[in-house]
């Protein structure tokens, strides 16, 4: 006798059930209506890119982090997506003279990172994306920030309960160089500062000390970095003050006047300390953060003005976002936002219609199918019973709960006979109210529209 396996799902990876599922759906749906509300465009891409891509944006370093594989008899290297910004350059930069300028788009698939799995941090996973290519103003940074806020707004959170940090390269640049930082050394220095929050202060002061810092420079440093400040508050005027470059304070007095309009103001607090370890980040950097500071940030992006140009494409400006589902949902569930199976049911149109069943009778059995085929052939959501009990009670009792998630249907449709066109009972599962008399199987239809 052959020996039986237990097989279980990879590390770092998740079976949805049908109440899972319906909750990632709750809220890809939610992505979704946002993004086309701001007027963003859906856009795909393969699962799998030539490694060259990814390596090309984030260096060799990153091979350790991806899923890369070469086909049996191949000679190239590919590598499962970890995130979509390459493949959104590379299709920008194919087709950017016969695009409209700016591109809005967004997208929402899954995504695979060969790292150790933890909370909030699994292998694979759902990721939102929303970018704007070919507009380089403030306007464009703050609408890509309104539109990750209203997906929040969109899913029950308020500006208390999250708050969108917000930071500039320019201006945290122009901070460690009057500090006495060479530019040859700012890329260490923006690698250390994004670990800021991750290690100790001790750890901290003791790396800017072997990049050229003294201890006293480098705890106010850090003093500065650690501070959320709202726009409009003394201390953010002060902080700025210290840029003339330009980047600082004529960019941040702009893109908070856009953020005011958009409404979403309120959201946001200059925060220098958030500057996105990625390299290609050019300008405004963000990460939206838990205020209870239970989780790591659910969302983040900012300004990558030379990446479509890096893929082949015209020197073209470009902002983008995004946020992955394990966070979020994780904030939901602690904030008792995350809606019942019941309620997810119903925001995404899963209720069924109708519940047929038989009243037992002989002739009723034999016409369950029939009038469960014109009831589809219609476009409604029909289930049957597949049950052998004939008690039309118990059969009641399965339709109230006949849906995903225990949603039962609106309608129980009672068949009392097949003959002659066939006669049925209407019955309103929420009220309890039901048809007179039975009605033509030809008039059911209608009256469950």
């Amino acid at each position: 006798m052959a020996s039986q396996h237990s097989f279980q799902a990879p590390t770092g990876t998740r079976d949805f059930y049908p109440a899972d599922l319906s909750r990632l759906r709750y809220v890809q749906d939610a992505w979704r209506k946002v993004s086309v509300r701001h007027g963003f465009d859906e856009i795909d891409g393969p699962s799998f890119e030539h490694l060259e891509l990814y390596t090309a944006k984030s260096g060799e370093g990153i091979v350790s982090e991806l899923f890369s594989f070469e086909r049996a008899g191949g000679e190239k290297t590919y590598a499962l997506r970890p995130e979509f910004t390459p493949t959104l350059a590379r299709m920008y930069a194919s087709k950017a003279n016969s695009l409209p300028r700016p591109t809005k788009w967004f997208w929402q698939q899954n995504c695979f990172r060969a790292e150790r799995p933890q909370r909030g941090r699994l292998r694979e996973f759902f990721q939102w994306n929303c970018d704007i290519i070919g507009d380089e103003s403030p306007r464009a940074d703050a609408e890509i920030i309104a539109v990750a806020v209203d997906a929040f707004r969109e899913l029950g959170m308020t500006s208390d309960m999250l708050k969108v940090r917000i930071s500039h390269r320019g201006a945290v640049e122009t901070l460690l160089r009057s500090r006495g930082v060479l530019p040859e050394q700012l890329p260490g220095w923006f690698f250390l500062l994004d670990r800021a929050g991750k290690i100790s202060n001790d750890d901290f002061t003791a790396e800017a000390g072997k990049l050229g810092m003294p201890a006293n420079v480098a705890v106010d440093l850090l003093r500065l970095m650690a501070m959320s400040t709202p726009f409009e508050a003394p201390t953010t005027q002060m902080m700025l003050s210290e840029d003339a470059s330009g980047r600082g304070p004529a960019y941040f007095k702009a893109l908070f006047a856009e953020l005011k309009a958009a409404g979403v103001a309120e959201w946001c607090v200059l925060n220098l300390g958030i500057v996105r370890g990625l390299a290609y980040y050019t300008g405004m950097v963000f990460e939206i953060h838990d205020t209870a500071g239970k989780e790591r940030a659910v969302a983040g992006g900012g300004r990558y003005d030379g990446l479509i140009e890096l893929f082949g494409g015209p020197p073209t400006p470009a902002v983008g976002f995004g946020m992955g589902d394990p966070v979020l949902s994780l904030v939901l569930q602690e904030k008792g936002l995350m809606p019942t199976d019941a309620q997810v049911v119903d925001r995404l149109g899963l209720r069924p219609d109708a519940y047929v069943i038989s009243n037992g009778t002989e002739s009723a059995d034999a016409a369950v199918g029939t009038l469960v085929g014109e009831l589809r052939r219609a476009g409604l959501h029909v289930r049957r019973s597949y049950k052998a009990t004939k008690n039309v009670g118990k059969l009641l009792q399965d339709a109230a709960k006949a849906g995903p998630g225990s949603r039962g249907a609106r309608f129980a449709v009672i068949i009392e006979s097949g003959e002659e066109g066939g006669r049925a009972t209407v019955k309103t599962l929420d009220s309890g109210e039901q048809t007179a008399e039975p009605v033509r199987f030809a008039e059911v239809a209608a009256r469950l529209k």
